[in-house]
C-alpha cells in the first residue's frame, strides 16, 4: 500500500458526514507505518475504543469506513476467527460494525463482520505480527493467496456498505 496523508484518509470516508471525518482521530504516526505490508490501513480511537477505522485502496481508488466495535462479551474468552485474514485469537476479535453509506446509514443500517481487535491483519497474513500460538491454521496458500483472500474479504465487506 502506498504512504497515505491525514487529509487524504479524510476525503476518503463512505459512512460518516464530512463533519465527523473531519473530527475522527487519524493515526499520527502515519509517516513511521510499514507501507509495504500494509494492504489497508487500521486503527482504534485511542479516545474512543469502541470507535475503529479502516482505509483501504480498492480498485483504484481509497476507500475508508468508521467502524463500532461490539461490547465485551463472555465469548471473547474463547478462541474466535477474524473473517477478514483468518487469524484467530482468544479474546482479541470483535464485531465491527459499519453503518451503511448514504440513506441507508442515514436510516440506520448496518453490516458487521469479526475482525481482529487491532485491525493488523496485514501483519499477521505475513507473519510480521504475532497473535499466539495457533493462531495461523496451517494452509497449503502461498502468501500472495493468503494476501488476495485478505483482501477479497476486505473487499465484499466494503461493499455491502458502500452506497448502491
Amino acid at each position: 500500500m502506498r504512504p497515505l496523508t491525514e487529509r487524504e484518509i479524510r476525503a476518503a470516508f463512505i459512512n460518516c458526514t464530512k463533519g465527523e471525518a473531519k473530527r475522527l482521530s487519524v493515526p499520527r504516526d502515519l509517516a513511521e507505518r510499514p507501507w509495504d505490508d500494509l494492504d489497508f490501513l487500521g486503527w482504534r480511537d485511542p479516545q474512543a475504543p469502541d470507535r475503529a477505522y479502516l482505509a483501504a485502496e480498492l480498485e483504484g481508488r481509497l476507500t475508508a469506513i468508521a467502524l463500532r466495535a461490539g461490547g465485551a462479551a463472555s465469548w471473547q474468552a474463547r478462541r474466535s476467527m477474524c473473517s477478514l485474514c483468518l487469524t484467530t485469537h482468544t479474546g482479541g476479535v470483535s464485531v465491527m460494525v459499519a453503518a451503511k453509506a448514504g440513506k441507508a446509514g442515514q436510516q440506520g443500517n448496518s453490516v458487521g463482520a469479526y475482525m481482529c481487535d487491532d485491525l493488523a491483519c496485514p501483519l499477521y497474513v505475513r507473519g510480521k505480527k504475532d497473535a499466539g500460538a495457533g493462531a495461523r491454521l496451517p494452509e497449503s496458500l502461498t502468501l500472495e493467496e493468503k494476501i488476495r483472500r485478505t483482501v477479497t474479504n476486505l473487499t465484499a465487506f466494503i461493499a455491502k456498505i458502500a452506497p448502491h
